[in-house]
């Protein structure tokens, strides 16, 4: 809360943030109890070399399943960013058919922007924008690397659109890739989401694809990482002319 500046008697902000650390999604809780309890019995029977190793994993099945808190901005035409990782493709293409329909999205053009997640990257999944979910749709598929182009269409898939509160509609697609063997979805057709909510979840490493619709132009660049819930990656209506340099 704002609190009294002595020296010119106004008020002046004294509000801080405090580090903590994230907690375990409870999906990941079982994989790392369970990799808890082998680790455990490794040493038991004084397997040492063994029982360091699986020390090793059991860290990196907490660290991936890691749900930190974010920060959304808010702000009506605001497409957030629904997944930390490396924006590896903005490309014009048509939606994928099962985004299309009467309750997905027009058979027109759109900017795709792919984020990629390595196995490093948290992977939690979170609404581009806030409104009412319009459709889920789960496609069964391989298991290719999610940084190729044709994962899009190939690989395992969930398709979800979510209509903003003026009739935008957002498509966004959580795609498996090499080691991940399974799409999770919090949430059901129907459902009212916020910007940045959490919507679900893809085990181990994949790609989130979000279509900007005609007249909105990406303000993230190739390369640059994006930052779930918080990092904002369009601007509905507005086409930014971005320029940067990896360095």
């Amino acid at each position: 809360m704002p609190s009294l500046d002595k020296p010119g008697g106004a008020l002046a902000p004294t509000t801080t943030v405090k580090w903590r650390f994230p907690s375990t999604h409870p999906e990941g809780r079982k994989f790392a109890a369970g990799s808890a309890a082998v680790t455990l019995f490794a040493f038991l029977l004084g397997w040492q070399f063994v029982g360091w190793i699986l020390v090793g994993l059991t860290i990196w099945i907490f660290a991936f399943f890691r749900d930190p808190i974010r920060t959304t901005p808010r702000g009506d035409n605001l497409i957030i960013a629904p997944a930390d990782g490396l924006i590896t493709m903005i490309s014009k293409v048509a939606p994928p058919p099962e985004l299309a329909g009467a309750e997905g999205l027009d058979a027109t053009e759109y900017t795709r922007v792919s984020i990629f997640m390595s196995v490093f990257d948290v992977h939690i999944n979170r609404s581009p924008v806030t409104g009412r979910v319009r459709k889920v749709a789960y496609m069964p598929g391989k298991f290719l690397n999610a940084d190729l182009d044709k994962a899009s269409e190939d690989n395992e898939r969930q398709h979800i659109v979510v209509e903003t509160g003026a009739g935008v509609r957002i498509g966004f697609t959580q795609i498996a890739g090499l080691v991940a063997r399974r799409i999770l979805t919090f949430v059901q057709e129907g459902d009212i989401v916020e910007a940045g909510e959490r919507v679900g979840l893809i085990r181990f490493g994949s790609r989130v694809d979000v279509y900007l619709p005609a007249g909105t132009g990406p303000r993230v660049l190739l390369g640059q990482r994006a930052i779930a819930g918080e990092t904002v990656i369009a601007e509905l209506g507005v086409q930014p002319e971005l320029v940067g340099i990896s360095q």
